[in-house]
């Protein structure tokens, strides 16, 4: 009877506390700090009295990335590092310019979904499922289309039309992070590698 009271005691007290969490965030807006050498996970907040509106605001996302890349592909992207007033607010965008032919080649973003509005052009775009699975979801998009790129899953973009295409990304984190599937099987060691 004793043990069954005791249970009943804990169960109720982690009941509680997992309401007691809080999931939102606990203020208006946290500007980051970039001059803080202090780093949680995020940035520090800036003194809300030093917070201004250039601390929320970004210009140029209408401007394509000067940045070549062999794969044909230049990105612009908009975090926390470039717009202070994303710290903790959970989202990030880029804009993505694709030469033809030009390829965003799988990859993942592990803290992330990616939302991709085609503003301009024809993309095949897809991404792989987990495991047992591992199936291919894909199609061909055009402008004005949207496609979704679930968190953790390996995902690409190809632009298949005949002219340049332009892309706008939305992923919900301030920092999506993002590993190339190429470049990460590059440093593994040679025994685990794919033969």
């Amino acid at each position: 009877m004793a043990n069954n009271i005791i249970l009943m005691c804990l169960i109720f007290t982690l009941f509680c506390s997992g309401l007691a969490v809080e999931v939102g965030p606990l203020q208006d807006f946290c500007v980051a700090d970039s001059t803080s050498m202090v780093m949680p996970s995020g940035l520090m907040c800036k003194n809300p009295l030093q917070v201004e509106a250039n601390d929320f605001y970004y210009g140029g996302l209408n401007i394509p990335s000067n940045k070549t890349t062999p794969i044909g592909i230049n990105m612009t992207l908009v975090n926390v590092d470039q717009l202070p007033g994303l710290n903790t607010l959970g989202i990030s965008m880029a804009r993505i310019d694709y030469a033809l032919d030009g390829i965003n080649p799988p990859h993942i973003h592990p803290r992330a979904t990616e939302m991709l509005v085609l503003i301009e052009g024809s993309l095949h775009v897809g991404f792989v499922t987990s495991n047992p699975q591992n199936r291919l979801i894909s199609r061909v998009i055009r402008t004005g289309d949207v496609f979704v790129f679930p968190a953790g899953l390996i995902h690409f973009q190809r632009n298949v039309g005949n002219r340049l295409a332009i892309a706008l990304l939305s992923l919900s984190s301030q920092n999506p992070g993002l590993i190339n599937i190429r470049d990460a099987e590059e440093t593994l060691p040679e025994s685990v590698k794919f033969k």
